[in-house]
């Protein structure tokens, strides 16, 4: 019998799957509550800062991140990676929530009018 040099794939049983964990918010978000006047303003105004202060934390790691491995200081460059990608991620974030919010004021101007 001639050796296979492709192992085939084995299927998995249901005991060996693990269940999918739901997210949760850290910023308190998980339950949206009516919010009107200064205490509005001041909801939607800690959103867009915890936002931009993710997006610094983030650009400040992913530079350490960086100079380390440019020293070569560091010991496992996969974290260069996954810092890259946190940084971007947190950039996508904060452009969708002003995408989201520009089209909201958008859309409540072509209301009044």
């Amino acid at each position: 019998m001639e050796e296979m040099f492709i192992t085939p794939i084995q299927p998995l049983s249901m005991t060996q799957i693990q269940p999918i964990r739901p997210i949760s918010l850290s910023s308190g978000m998980d339950r949206i509550q009516e919010v009107k006047g200064q205490e509005g303003i001041s909801a939607f105004k800690s959103i867009f800062e915890s936002a931009i202060d993710n997006v610094r934390t983030t650009e400040d790691t992913l530079t350490k991140e960086q100079y380390l491995l440019a020293t070569g200081q560091i010991e496992d460059p996969h974290t260069v990676g996954i810092a890259e990608s946190n940084a971007q991620l947190s950039v996508d974030l904060l452009v969708a929530l002003r995408s989201a919010a520009l089209q909201s004021y958008n859309e409540m101007m072509r209301i009044s009018s």
